[in-house]
């Protein structure tokens, strides 16, 4: 394995510094409430109208946006559903008799308050609202609220059609850490939510870092990353296009190519500053390229498998021969994109997967956004008495092994009472002295 080219920077220096302000933030938020909020949006985004946006508001909002626009936004939102439907579909409620007597269950229920962070600074992500609102109404979620921050004197107009169409309950003209803190302690809601979701900037992410455990979150997120595993049937264009596409969410945003041809990796590296060089943000394209961008070659497909797997990238290219034994055999990534005609764009915008992904290596051990994030799975029990004479013997005596005396009472006690007759051999309570 060779590194032919390597990052320049280690994305840990940003993350300690957003850490430290976001902390706090979050502590001012929760000593003063609504009142620091107002202070942060007066600072931040020089806004001091209402947050909540009233429905004639809205309406002239999305009553400005071009019907194109709209057919655009309807068919990317029709994609998303309709995959999100399905996977709601393949998770079902079921019950089961493991014994007689003895009826298991699960019931699948979507939580009752969902919170959906848009971002709003350099781009209108009018798709990450379709990506959260609709996944959360295809789960069931009786509220969703929706947050983005507002660009002059009003959240962008397509990104208010978008929340809309999906079917936010309520849509929040706020953005930044104040706007995650808000909707997460129900602060002008009336409601605090359950789980929080949606992409953001470093400081974004790191307010929902914080809050996770006092609500859910979607994924641990950081910057966009993007992987292209390539071999030399590759064509070498194509991947520095991809790339900077990519590269193009901002600085700090790392792309990668994996391949087993030095001489497509030559090839690429000599595109990358010539294609960068024509995108209006060439600057953004370039920083990231150059401190955060790298291209490995391999011995063998095997050892990409392997390298792939260990960077665990948000977005996984694969422009290669024999595309299901790579779909087979990569198992670390955010979303898999397959063959040239997929690019990760396509993913972004309408393809129906979702685009709010893990990163930072959280690949290893989560999935991104799905409907599965907004429900929960309860299980339940109901044993009848015949059914207590194994069942409440083996936990008492699992319970005595452990020490847990109290335990193994409750399931004695079952079992004198509903088996008066027998002679067991163990003390229980005597109702009679209470």
């Amino acid at each position: 394995m060779q590194q032919l080219k390597a990052p320049g920077r280690s994305p840990e220096e940003a993350d300690r510094q957003a850490r430290e302000t976001v902390e706090t933030m979050l502590d001012d938020i929760r000593a003063r409430g609504e009142t620091a909020v107002r202070e942060l949006a007066q600072k931040f985004d020089n806004w001091s109208g209402d947050f909540v946006l009233s429905q004639d508001k809205k309406r002239r909002l999305i009553d400005s946006v071009p019907e194109d626009v709209k057919a655009d936004v309807r068919f990317a939102w029709e994609q998303v559903s309709r995959f999100a439907e399905a996977q709601r579909d393949s998770l079902q409620s079921f019950e089961v008799e493991t014994h007689p007597g003895v009826i298991l269950g699960q019931r699948v229920l979507p939580v009752q308050c969902a919170a959906c962070y848009v971002p709003g600074g350099r781009y209108a992500h009018t798709a990450s609202a379709i990506m959260s609102v609709a996944t959360a109404k295809a789960a069931g979620v009786p509220f969703v609220v929706a947050a983005s921050p507002p660009r002059g004197d009003a959240i962008d107009a397509s990104v208010c059609y978008a929340m809309d169409l999906a079917g936010a309950d309520m849509i929040l003209e706020m953005g930044g850490v104040h706007a995650v803190a808000s909707m997460a302690l129900g602060l002008f809601t009336g409601k605090s939510a359950d789980i929080l979701v949606g992409p953001g900037n470093a400081y974004v992410a790191e307010a929902k870092r914080i809050l996770f455990g006092e609500v859910g979150i979607d994924v641990f997120a950081g910057p966009t990353e993007s992987a292209i595993i390539a071999d030399d049937s590759a064509d070498a264009m194509t991947i520095a296009v991809d790339l900077v596409s990519q590269a193009e969410h901002g600085v700090n945003s790392p792309v990668w190519l994996f391949t087993t041809s030095a001489d497509l990796a030559a090839q690429v590296n000599a595109l990358m500053p010539k294609v960068a060089a024509d995108m209006p943000n060439a600057e953004v394209v370039m920083q990231a390229w150059d401190d955060y961008g790298e291209i490995i070659v391999c011995d063998s497909r095997e050892e990409v498998v392997e390298v792939s797997d260990r960077y665990a990238s948000e977005h996984l290219q694969v422009m290669a021969a024999d595309l299901e034994w790579w779909k087979q055999q990569l198992n670390n990534y955010g979303s898999l994109f397959l063959g040239e005609g997929s690019t990760v764009t396509h993913g972004d915008k309408c393809s129906g997967t979702n685009h709010i992904l893990p990163t930072k290596r959280a690949g290893r051990y989560s999935g991104g956004l799905n409907v599965q994030k907004f429900m929960k799975v309860l299980t339940y029990q109901q044993i009848d008495q015949q059914a207590n004479e194994v069942f409440s013997a083996v936990a008492s005596r699992i319970s005595r092994i452990e020490g847990m005396e109290g335990h193994a009472r409750a399931c004695d006690w079952r079992l004198r009472k509903y088996f008066p007759e027998r002679d067991w051999d163990f003390e229980v309570y005597d109702q009679a002295k209470y």
